[in-house]
């Protein structure tokens, strides 16, 4: 691989000895990895399903490695599943670095495709609140693809400026996420193309809006909070360089010590960096803590105003056909769509909201069609009607690639669950099922 002069002088001084080592490792195959999702099924039960061996990465409780020569790791019906997301595995070391807990109340603000926003989801496990932005909103579409799949049920999808986002959620967040738009020099093994386009220029102006979405990130941290700061590149002028002016002009934010940590150390005790010498492509983090001790601000939210009684009627005798034990989330009606929302979430108007808790369905002529992220983030226990299929039942592949399976059971929307875990839904009727996994996923 040709690297830029420029690139070498910078590299050499960030690495010092390890740099031929380095060089030598950008010729062979690159990490590649999976992070398993907690919202579907534990490790113990998911890796014994894979069809290859993985090996524990040391930067993520839940990361993998994978065989670097093992193709269509995204078409495995597990992938469909939402078992794992497909993540570089030094893209898994920041969101540890959030010291996620129980009830956490947490920002991904730069978040497709949607890596660390599965991580962050994983580690809450069904409680407290997930946000997760992205200003290009094709990307944010993607974004909410990859929520729905992986079962997040209490998080909002939006694709908003960070100037914006942070004046309406100022104050709402236990723990904020920045992994900023970089250079991109952790991709010169994945991605030759990132070569190409390297150069120092380029490197400037991705610190100046690094900064800039920093500073707005700042704005959501409650009193008391973790900000996280994340990069794919190795550049100091957009990691150290961005840290060292982010403390400058933000007084109320102090460095966070890192100390247990398998990354290699950088001149701060609050950042670290990941190179192919330390067994990933290339990421920079760095944490800080917010002054002070305030609690995050609550808004109470009441889904239920202005529904009308035939409405709230339709709607709670659908939720108890399709639910044995409903989800501890309450609906709401936008138009004729029907969404299961958490009570106490941050304002969503102003915010480029594209969705928020889970998209049930839609009443249409005095009837309810469910939506596919009603059975995705349900727990497949909980539901009245579930078609149980092993993972070398030929069903399955049938299901997935949108055809008529055989269904036995009683007659209405049924879901489809795969050694447990569900992958979508349809009608059974006279012992066959129509099938209701969405076109734009089938294999």
């Amino acid at each position: 691989m040709n690297l830029p002069k420029e690139f070498l002088n910078e590299i050499e001084n960030i690495l010092a000895d390890d740099v031929g080592k380095y060089i030598s490792l950008l010729d062979r195959p690159y990490y590649r990895g999976i992070s398993i999702n907690r919202l579907k099924a534990t490790p113990e039960k998911i890796l014994p399903l894979l069809p290859f061996a993985v090996q524990k990465t040391p930067f993520y409780r839940d990361g993998y490695y994978i065989p670097s020569d093992f193709d269509g790791v995204g078409n495995l019906w597990l992938h469909h599943v939402g078992a794992y997301y497909v993540q570089e595995p030094s893209a898994s070391s920041a969101v540890p670095l959030l010291e996620i807990e129980n009830g956490d109340y947490v920002l991904d603000l730069c978040a497709a495709p949607g890596g660390k926003s599965a991580q962050i989801a994983s580690l809450l496990g069904g409680s407290g609140f997930l946000w997760s932005n992205e200003i290009i909103k094709s990307r944010a579409n993607i974004l909410l693809s990859n929520y729905e799949r992986m079962g997040i049920s209490r998080g909002a999808v939006s694709s908003c400026s960070p100037e914006i986002l942070s004046e309406r959620l100022a104050g709402y967040f236990d723990k904020v996420l920045v992994d900023a738009p970089c250079s991109g020099e952790g991709m010169f093994r994945k991605n030759p193309d990132a070569v190409n386009e390297w150069s120092i220029e380029h490197t400037v102006s991705c610190s100046y809006r690094q900064l800039g979405i920093l500073k707005s990130a700042a704005e959501c941290v409650r009193e008391g909070g973790i900000l996280v700061y994340s990069t794919c590149t190795f550049s100091e002028r957009e990691n150290e360089g961005v840290v060292e002016k982010f403390l400058h002009d933000c007084p109320d934010f102090e460095p966070y010590e890192i100390t247990d940590t398998n990354a290699r150390k950088t001149r701060y005790g609050n950042a670290v960096r990941i190179t192919p010498v330390e067994g990933g492509e290339g990421h920079f983090a760095a944490r800080f803590k917010k002054k002070g001790n305030t609690a995050r601000i609550r808004n109470v939210y009441s889904p239920k105003v202005n529904i009308k009684k035939e409405s709230r009627r339709l709607i709670e005798e659908f939720l108890d056909d399709i639910f044995s034990v409903r989800p501890e989330l309450e609906y709401t009606l936008a138009g004729n769509k029907i969404y299961l929302l958490p009570e106490d979430i941050p304002p969503l108007d102003g915010t480029g909201l594209i969705r928020a808790g889970v998209f049930a369905g839609e009443i249409v002529k005095n009837r309810i069609e469910p939506a596919h992220a009603l059975f995705t983030s349900a727990d497949p226990d909980k539901l009245r009607r579930v078609l149980k299929l092993g993972k070398d039942d030929v069903r399955l592949k049938e299901y997935l690639g949108g055809k008529e399976i055989d269904c036995d059971g009683e007659k209405g929307y049924t879901a489809v669950a795969v050694e447990g875990m569900t992958a979508g839904f349809g009608k059974c009727s006279a012992g066959r099922l129509k099938n209701k996994y969405p076109k734009g996923l089938r294999v």
